[in-house]
């Protein structure tokens, strides 16, 4: 647990607070594309690859359903690390009992609109007509995990806001391996297809999130969560809405340029669309141990806000993009160089692995980018700004996406210029997020300054 001691410390001993906290969430983050992986393994392999385009059709769709509200569990993190940061306890147990309240309600939310407009929207993606039958009855048995799903998330993201991550890598791992198990039960043994790799991820989450629950409730201190004081406290909300809102919009536009890029994957036919799927796969193993230093960012920036720690706040930014670098180098050179044997795990089909080989190439060539596009956002977030960021993924991603594919992409209708896409895009956001945090970060320091100027003697907390 990082204490407020260690919101203080040295910055010599921040890489290795922020290594030892960030291992847990990697290891986590792993896990849960292990698990993922095994669902389309187990279902290219035993169901063919037809039902693995099935499955990997719908990732870009879900995403663009469920991050609205997982963006709130984020604006949960920075309010709880900031109060745990500034020792505020009573408002740390309204934020606690505020989050979960949210959770269920944003679960049953997002499962009632993924069960109505999951037909019609794969339909506007144009999902191949081979596949888009099982696409379908995956989504709708998948968003009956949603709220357990969202639950598990929100749990997490407090245990996290107070240094604690390794509690829920524990609940997920146990949950992952329910999962694989349910896999080869349902698939292998049942040949349930589809449905039966739906049906074991809904099983695993509910898993996960009643470990959480459980976990929570018995906790001592002021993140214990008691169900009967669950309430929704209106400056709570507003403060988790405030941070969370922009950073669950940054999700949705992210990933509605991911489905127009899918929906021009699925132009190609059901062979690329399931090399794409098995090589976001692939590729995942970078982006997830990656995106557990925007976990540590996020957190440790919070709690040295809470703590009015600024030049803190310095060395995390320099921290992580070292860690993000050297991530790309090891993760995404072994990620190449492994290649063909990982994506043999999910099809033996040589044409689908050569297409994931030649998506994986170009996204990997500069995949560093990425991991600077994800983390900043992070940190700025932490520093109480969170609709900047949001802009910054609107027009450096989002909108930038758009533009190549009604240029470039319609000039020369190749898949490698389609994936072209993904690494400049990358970049111009990574650039324009970078250039939001040294905004963010001198506006920190000039309303330091000014209340420094008014009370020496008692500096209030910056918002």
């Amino acid at each position: 647990m990082v204490s407020q001691t260690d919101a203080a410390a040295a910055p010599k001993s921040l890489p290795k607070q922020m290594l030892i906290f960030a291992l847990p969430i990697m290891a986590m983050n792993i896990l849960q594309l292990l698990f993922n992986a095994a669902d389309m393994v187990v279902v290219g392999r035993f169901s063919g690859s037809e039902a693995l385009a099935a499955v990997g059709a719908t990732g870009a769709l879900i995403n663009l359903i469920v991050n609205l509200f997982m963006g709130l569990s984020v604006g949960t993190t920075v309010v709880l690390a900031n109060d745990y940061g500034a020792q505020r306890y009573d408002d740390i147990k309204l934020t606690v009992h505020t989050s979960m309240a949210v959770s269920m309600i944003s679960g049953l939310i997002v499962m009632g609109i993924g069960l109505a407009f999951c037909v019609p929207l794969l339909r506007m993606m144009g999902t191949p007509e081979d596949i888009i039958t099982g696409s379908a009855l995956y989504m709708r048995i998948f968003f009956l995990g949603l709220p357990g799903s969202m639950v598990y998330n929100f749990g997490a993201a407090v245990m996290r806001a107070v240094g604690d991550s390794r509690r829920p890598t524990y609940f997920l791992t146990i949950a992952g391996v329910a999962n694989v198990i349910l896999n080869l039960f349902f698939v292998a043994g049942l040949r349930m297809g589809v449905a039966g790799v739906a049906w074991a991820t809904v099983i695993s989450q509910y898993a996960a999130m009643g470990l959480t629950l459980l976990s929570l409730i018995r906790r001592d201190g002021p993140i214990r969560f008691i169900p009967r004081l669950m309430t929704i406290d209106r400056r709570k909300l507003l403060g988790i809405v405030r941070i969370g809102l922009p950073a669950g919009l940054q999700g949705v536009l992210f990933s509605i340029s991911n489905v127009l890029i899918q929906s021009a994957v699925n132009s190609f036919g059901s062979v690329v669309v399931a090399a794409s799927a098995a090589a976001g796969n692939v590729e995942g193993f970078v982006a997830t141990t990656s995106n557990a230093f925007y976990n540590a960012a996020l957190t440790f920036t919070g709690q040295r806000m809470g703590a009015e720690d600024y030049d803190g706040i310095d060395t995390i930014a320099k921290v992580c993009t070292a860690y993000v670098f050297l991530n790309w180098l090891v993760v995404g050179g072994a990620t190449i160089y492994f290649g063909p044997t990982l994506l043999g795990f999910y099809t033996t089909n040589p044409e689908v692995i050569a297409v994931g080989m030649e998506r994986m190439r170009v996204l990997m060539a500069v995949y560093f980018t990425c991991g600077t596009m994800n983390v900043f956002p992070g940190i700025t977030r932490a520093m109480g700004y969170s609709v900047l960021p949001m802009l910054c993924t609107l027009v450096g991603a989002c909108l930038m996406r758009i533009v190549w594919l009604v240029t470039f992409f319609a000039w020369m209708p190749t898949i490698t210029m389609l994936f072209l896409c993904y690494p400049v895009t990358w970049t111009l956001a990574g650039l324009g997020q970078v250039a939001v945090f040294f905004y963010a970060r001198k506006q920190v320091r000039k309303r330091a300054a000014a209340v420094s100027g008014i009370t020496p003697a008692a500096p209030a907390a910056v918002r």
